[in-house]
């Protein structure tokens, strides 16, 4: 019977699997019968085995088989798609591991470029600031001068202020 039922149902095996799949329901059948004997035997109380629930529980492998290969096709499309979105996340990884070298070489040659601005930088201030030093040095020296000058023009504007009175009763006289 299980033959018949199972012959046409679509099960992803060998047929060797399938026949024994065939041969279990039938042995299963046969062990409910015998335990529908000993169930008799000692409790008095008879219950039967039916064409019928032989069928039901047919019915109801084929169903769990159902349910079950749908599962795993679920679980199996997931696992596909999964590891295409891994494929793919390798591509990209391989190709961000390329720019990041290019990108680390660039960054680099931009260093030692930096680096030898930096020095150039450092040395021109340096000399700014030795130039700006002998500068000051000149300033201050002419500033000395600047104040001496300052010191004798006053010291001399003094001593024509106190010589214009005999300048002007000369220039008086004559005249």
């Amino acid at each position: 019977v299980a033959q018949h039922f199972l012959a046409s149902y679509h099960i992803e095996s060998t047929d060797e699997v399938k026949q024994s799949v065939v041969n279990t329901m039938g042995t299963f059948q046969d062990i409910v019968a015998e335990k529908c004997v000993e169930y008799f035997e000692r409790y008095r109380r008879r219950t039967f085995v039916t064409p019928k629930s032989y069928l039901s529980f047919i019915g109801g492998y084929k169903d769990i088989y159902r349910e079950k290969f749908a599962h795993v096709g679920s679980l199996s499309e997931r696992m596909r798609t999964g590891l295409g979105k891994l494929m793919e996340a390798e591509v990209s990884v391989n190709e961000l591991s390329k720019e990041l070298m290019m990108k680390e070489k660039d960054l680099a040659v931009a260093s030692k470029r930096a680096d030898e601005v930096l020095l150039e930088v450092t040395l021109k201030a340096q000399a700014a600031e030795k130039v700006k030093m002998q500068v000051q040095k000149v300033k201050d020296k002419a500033q000395a001068i600047v104040d001496d000058i300052a010191i004798d023009k006053a010291a001399a504007e003094e001593k024509l202020e106190a010589a214009r009175p005999a300048l002007e009763e000369a220039e008086a006289a004559l005249q």
